[in-house]
């Protein structure tokens, strides 16, 4: 997600500074360390791999360290893994006297193409201020040097742009300052299976670096706290580092900042202020519900979920508002619903779907803490079922269908099945339909494919959904992720929403969630 989502600066927002002073208490510390890389490394143009690159190691780090480096010289540092933090080092000269600025071009990169085309080539539509690359002129040598902005990479390229003729560089003492808001234990993954102990280790790292002062949807890019992405971070989070400290603090920020009318905006940023963002997503605000829910259960904390209730409430009449007479919330273009990145997706079917899901969890809380309310949203509950199953559901193609062309796409099938519509019989039937006769709107996303690993074990497909994992996020730990992507379309690999793979997101929090499949499902 970034700024390519539609954004509306005539928006008036309102700040409710109990909530955000609630907020800035809940602020984390965040726990350091260092890293030292593991080897230099070659890149050779290879089209047989997923990127177009391959590594080869060519000399150890003791061994570069004693080399000397002039005009035009340049190494590819790899640091074994992926890490998010602050790279020190230092910058001595060898030979004459320095008698001129030495000037470094550093390179910085998730992904080892990312390190290997000039980002001067970057053609993509989000700004190519993203992409990690950063000029040093070092007056006076020897040099240390720590960098003040946060990188987020495996792979540093070194470029000596110019020196003078005169003296050369020695380049030592490399490493990163790692940082994280996770907690230094996580409890053991109870898989024996070892293409899921692999699967949940890459997970596990990929939540790991996205836990900042808040939830971040990815380290690289964007830096924010996005309501989708909390949802997804926040489950996977209650069965690895248990820090609900933080899920509370991001809950707050929602609520903190809000639109006039009381919608939560669909990302936040944290510095130098906390300001929600323009961009209104009605998934995204609804899910601020889900949230809520899930913190409850797994915190038990009453006291904050009781004072948050009414926000909450505020998000599912809103999405009501936007449902006509019969309960069909209304395919118009005047509004963004997010679902997938999925250009051609028509998303009436599944923001249907979603609005469903988010009024049962409604119901739950309300039973709790406004039992007047339970009755209403009960009726509503059942309308909005009913008319799903009257105006979507078509039975000669066994799918639900979406928009006035009546589109048949894999995550309407998901969305549906996920909110209960129809019997569990046909929401079985759904499921294996899927694989028999594939929608030609497919899934673009791991965030997408989440929600379809969670309608298979709704539907009791327990195998097909552990099969579904190894060969989803298991393909990309075969590609060699050490942290899990933004975007993965096994069929198109390289695809990006963005325009180019340079800026994709390689570490992203909608991509961590197989530790909570794995560790909730006990797979």
């Amino acid at each position: 997600m970034s700024e390519a989502i539609q954004h509306n600066s005539q928006v008036t927002m309102t700040r409710h500074e109990d909530f955000l002073r609630t907020a800035e208490a809940l602020r984390p510390s965040l726990r350091s360390e260092f890293h030292q890389p593991t080897a230099l490394v070659e890149a050779h143009a290879d089209t047989n791999t997923l990127f177009g690159w391959h590594a080869e190691q060519i000399s150890s780090l003791e061994a570069f360290y004693q080399r000397e480096l002039t005009s035009g010289d340049s190494v590819i540092v790899d640091f074994g893994s992926h890490y998010v933090g602050y790279l020190h080092f230092l910058c001595q000269s060898a030979g004459s006297p320095p008698d001129a600025p030495a000037h470094l071009q550093l390179t910085f990169g998730e992904t080892l193409c990312e390190v290997c085309e000039p980002f001067s080539e970057y053609q993509g539509w989000l700004s190519s201020s993203w992409l990690q690359q950063q000029d040093l002129w070092l007056d006076v040598l020897p040099a240390k040097v720590e960098l003040p902005r946060r990188y987020c990479f495996r792979y540093l390229k070194i470029e000596v742009k110019a020196v003078s003729r005169k003296f050369r560089l020695r380049v030592e003492q490399i490493q990163v300052n790692a940082v994280t808001s996770a907690t230094e234990v996580c409890p053991p993954v109870p898989s024996r299976d070892p293409q899921l102990q692999a699967i949940d280790n890459v997970a596990v790292r990929t939540l790991q670096n996205c836990m900042q002062e808040v939830f971040e949807d990815g380290p690289k890019r964007d830096r924010r706290l996005w309501l989708g992405d909390l949802r997804l971070q926040a489950l996977v989070n209650d069965v690895t580092f248990a820090r609900h400290d933080l899920v509370r603090r991001c809950l707050y920020l929602f609520a903190g900042h809000t639109r006039e009318d009381g919608m939560v905006s669909a990302n936040i940023f944290v510095q130098p202020d906390v300001i929600a963002d323009d961009t209104f997503l009605f998934d995204y605000s609804l899910f601020f519900t889900d949230v809520l829910y899930n913190y409850l259960q797994s915190s038990g904390d009453i006291e904050t979920v009781r004072e948050l209730w009414p926000t909450a409430k505020r998000q599912i009449e809103l999405a009501l508002s936007r449902c006509d007479a019969s309960g069909m919330v209304r395919d118009s273009n005047d509004w963004w619903v997010f679902i997938d990145w999925q250009e051609s997706l028509n998303k009436q079917a599944a923001a249907q779907g979603v609005l469903i899901y988010c009024v049962q969890r409604a119901i739950w809380l309300a039973e709790q803490f406004d039992p007047e309310l339970t009755t209403t949203l009960c009726d509503r509950l059942q309308q909005l079922k009913t008319a799903a199953l009257r105006e979507l559901w078509d039975q000669q193609q066994g799918y639900y269908v979406s928009g006035t062309q009546r589109q048949v796409s894999w995550a309407s099938q998901i969305w549906l099945v996920l909110a209960e519509v129809g019997s569990v019989e046909q929401r079985r039937e759904i499921m294996r339909n899927l694989q028999k006769n594939p929608p030609a709107i497919a899934m673009n996303t791991p965030y997408l494919r989440h929600h379809y690993i969670a309608a298979l074990l709704q539907c009791g497909m327990r195998d097909k959904a552990i099969a579904e994992i190894k060969s989803y996020w298991g393909a990309m730990v075969d590609y060699g992720a050490d942290t899990f992507w933004e975007i993965f379309d096994p069929e198109h690999p390289e695809f990006s929403p963005y325009g180019s793979r340079l800026i994709n997101s390689y570490c992203h929090a909608w991509s961590c969630t197989p530790a909570w499949f794995i560790r909730q499902y006990g797979l």
